[in-house]
């Protein structure tokens, strides 16, 4: 009878000690409570479980082992991401050299060859390069040029139409070159720079500068010249031969034998030293100048 009772108030007590689920709104406060500390509460209740349930060892991390194929496609790409020679060499004209309102500045790059011009260009700077020839496809299609610039190459020879169909052309320095004769130059040049070559007077054509009407300055000293180039145009004012092989002049050099009132009146500058010549042994050479040459007359 006493166990039966034991029994009965056991049963009894059982549903009694039971916890009581919490509620969404007891988490809610809870979790508000401890909302400052929550990512070290949420670590520290992990480890604790783990601990509880004989599991507090370190994780395994899963080890990815590449294969042949991914190191080869690794190798791939670093080759493809590096720009080849190829692409240098063909870098576009105002990557290699300066272009700015019309102007191109390709001086001291190394370039031996003209590069490709924008179609605005009207002045090219190509100073100081290793440029060895100038042909007519240089400046195909460019009418717009008006000065050119290729001080110090190693030019040695110029096709005879490079210059022909650049009707606007005004200044072409040649200078510090290898020439050994001149181009067809264009009719509107004004100023003519080709000092410092190995030009000798079977280079330059007897009517090279017959029909340059604005050719107004002529600098062909330091080169080989026998004798003064013929049919110089009344256009002149500053003419440069000095330093080169001129032994004579004649009474037709830059007067008129026949024309005694000739005045030649705007040349202002005539230089001959240096040239194995005595200019005062050909007095009627210069009565038609208003200034006398430079050089020796004695």
């Amino acid at each position: 009878m006493k166990t039966m009772r034991s029994t009965l108030l056991l049963l009894l007590l059982v549903p009694l000690t039971q916890p009581v689920p919490s509620t969404q709104q007891d988490s809610h406060v809870i979790s508000e409570y401890g909302s400052d500390n929550s990512e070290e509460t949420m670590f520290s209740q992990d480890d604790e479980d783990k601990y509880q349930d004989g599991k507090n060892i370190k994780e395994k991390v899963p080890m990815i082992i590449p294969d042949e194929n991914s190191f080869q496609l690794q190798r791939d790409e670093t080759v493809t991401s590096l720009p080849t020679k190829r692409e240098n060499d063909e870098m576009p004209t105002c990557l290699l050299c300066v272009c700015l309102s019309g102007s191109v500045y390709c001086e001291e790059v190394d370039i031996d060859a003209v590069p490709p011009l924008p179609k605005e260009s009207a002045y090219l700077y190509a100073r100081f390069n290793k440029i060895k020839k100038l042909t007519a496809k240089d400046f195909a299609d460019m009418p717009n040029l008006r000065r050119l610039d290729f001080t110090g190459n190693l030019i040695e020879d110029i096709e005879d139409g490079t210059f022909s169909k650049l009707s606007l052309l005004e200044e072409l320095s040649l200078a510090e070159n290898q020439l050994l004769r001149l181009p067809v130059l264009p009719s509107k040049l004004i100023l003519l720079n080709a000092k410092h070559n190995k030009i000798k007077s079977r280079g330059i054509k007897a009517n090279a500068f017959k029909k340059l009407n604005k050719l107004s300055f002529l600098y062909l000293d330091h080169n080989a010249l026998e004798s003064v180039p013929p049919n110089l145009p009344e256009s002149l004012r500053i003419i440069h031969l000095q330093f080169n092989n001129i032994t004579s002049v004649t009474d037709d050099t830059f007067c008129k034998s026949n024309d005694t009132r000739y005045i030649r009146d705007r040349i202002e500058e005539i230089r001959l030293e240096g040239n194995p010549i005595i200019l005062g042994k050909h007095p009627n050479s210069f009565i038609c100048l208003k200034r006398l040459p430079i050089g020796s007359y004695f």
